[in-house]
């Protein structure tokens, strides 16, 4: 286990275990709970990164980081990105398998309404996310979807969007906003 220490660097969120409302187990699976623990410390599953003040800032889940050309990309990281362009009501963010590069990032995004999708747009917003993240984190792709699939709570199912541009089957759509 590395200690991060210098501003920047990505890593996994490690926690001493034992404060009181640390969680005991997974219901039947004790060795997937024991496959959390390493070297005295709880692995969250999360990505973090530290600023130059100190502060850590999740980055995303580990389960769900894209790995394109060397890079690893968190999903969270470019959909806030693309949520900041006033076109962009929401966004949801995957990696599509590639044979040179791994994963290309692939953004799915739903446009405030009055707002019509056309390749004009999508130039401009695949310009602002490279502007604002680099030409490495960017999306390389863009499709614009209205209606983006969400839990009932609200969060964008990543999970869902993965399956469907993939050809996967959809799995368990009980926590599906609009299952329809």
């Amino acid at each position: 286990m590395r200690l991060i220490t210098k501003a920047g660097v990505e890593g996994e969120l490690a926690l001493r275990p034992g404060w009181p409302s640390m969680f005991r187990g997974y219901l039947n699976e004790e060795a997937r709970y024991r496959a959390c623990f390493a070297d005295g410390w709880y692995l969250t599953g999360d990505l973090a990164k530290r600023d130059e003040d100190g502060w850590f800032w999740f980055v995303g889940r580990a389960d769900d980081v894209i790995k394109s050309a060397g890079h690893l990309i968190g999903p969270f990281e470019v959909e806030s990105a693309l949520m900041e362009h006033p076109a962009v009501a929401e966004a949801g963010v995957i990696g599509r398998p590639d044979p040179v590069v791994g994963a290309v990032v692939k953004a799915f995004v739903s446009l405030r309404p009055g707002l019509a999708p056309d390749a004009s747009l999508k130039r401009e917003l695949l310009a602002f996310a490279r502007k604002r993240l680099g030409p490495a984190v960017a999306p390389r792709e863009i499709e614009f979807e209205q209606n983006l699939p969400k839990t009932r709570s609200g969060k964008v199912m990543r999970r869902l969007l993965r399956a469907r541009e993939l050809g996967l089957p959809e799995g368990d759509l009980s926590s599906l906003e609009n299952p329809g």
